[in-house]
């Protein structure tokens, strides 16, 4: 399923693997970047989608990886 260019089944496999990923011992550069790819992603297609089950569920998605991208925001120096 496609939403604006955005395959959701591929949207949802790259979570899964970074979180797996992060789960084994953190993300490296590539990942946290995949990571903030995926939250422009979901931020993009979540408020497109009119299903009820899959709106919550992607909206789900979206928390945890901004969860676990919060970790990866430089401090202020």
């Amino acid at each position: 399923m496609d939403f604006d260019g955005v395959d959701l089944v591929l949207l949802d496999a790259d979570v899964a693997g970074l979180m797996q990923r992060e789960l084994k011992g953190g993300l490296d550069e590539s990942g946290i970047a995949c990571l903030w790819s995926c939250i422009a992603d979901l931020n993009k297609i979540v408020p497109l989608i009119d299903e009820e089950y899959c709106a919550s569920y992607f909206t789900r998605l979206l928390t945890l990886t901004q969860v676990v991208a919060a970790r990866y925001i430089p401090t202020a120096t």
